[in-house]
């Protein structure tokens, strides 16, 4: 990281403890014009993010990933916020000639027969589009809360993504999951009625159950995985969070 870019991150830092979260996005647009960007998977985390830029008119541009194997419910709450917020959020889609030969090689359920098989499946059908979603921005505005994962717990709010050269800020990394859902009925957002049947963090059906009572938050995904390797690839944490 160079310290022009360092410095920047600090600055940016210093902005974000004085304003809120919607002052904030306005003013790295400013900053950034055109070069803002925000994923949506459509979580409640991501459901406050979405009513904040778009209710607020900001300058963002808002993607998701469609791996093809969401659940229908997933689907119907990227269409419930399209007609609330006369929103058309942009989709990401595999390429369709790496999931082929994926799925002609391995099968089209690989990814339960080994973690090199589920890894390559998620990066096929998640890592490739996301880096074509951020090609070009220069901030990536990310759902993460820290009460997700362990490895969450220590991350700043803004950091740099080596990985994927741009600087991520995490608006909500702190909030609780009680605030998350308060926010969520204040203001009738629309939000994914799984939420309400135990599942926390919702990705692709196949690899996605409900947690029970106990169970860490990312108990649901990828279940039948040592959970030290519950991770997709999208957020690897190789990112540098050193300031001056």
């Amino acid at each position: 990281m160079t310290n022009t870019l360092k410095n920047e991150i600090n600055e940016l830092v210093y902005q974000s403890g004085r304003l809120n979260v919607a002052d904030f996005i306005s003013l790295i647009t400013q900053k950034f014009p055109g070069k803002v960007t925000f994923s949506t998977s459509f979580s409640f985390e991501d459901q406050v993010i979405t009513h904040e830029i778009l209710n607020q008119k900001l300058p963002v541009s808002i993607f998701t990933l469609d791996t093809g194997r969401l659940f229908a419910e997933t689907y119907s709450v990227w269409n419930s916020t399209n007609e609330k917020y006369k929103a058309k959020i942009k989709a990401y889609y595999p390429q369709a000639e790496a999931l082929q030969a994926f799925i002609e090689h391995n099968g089209p359920n690989a990814f339960y027969e080994s973690v090199e098989n589920r890894k390559s499946c998620c990066h096929i059908r998640k890592v490739e589009p996301l880096q074509r979603a951020l090609a070009g921005n220069a901030i990536w505005i990310t759902g993460l809360r820290a009460e997700h994962s362990a490895n969450r717990h220590n991350l700043p709010m803004i950091e740099w993504d080596e990985t994927n050269q741009i600087i991520k800020y995490h608006p909500i990394l702190h909030w609780t999951t009680e605030a998350v859902r308060a926010y969520i009925n204040d203001n009738q957002i629309p939000y994914n009625p799984l939420h309400d049947k135990g599942f926390v963090s919702i990705g692709c059906a196949p690899c996605t159950r409900a947690i029970k009572p106990g169970e860490d938050f990312r108990a649901g995904r990828w279940w039948w995985e040592d959970a030290s390797k519950k991770e997709c690839g999208l957020h690897v944490h190789e990112t540098t969070t050193e300031q001056a």
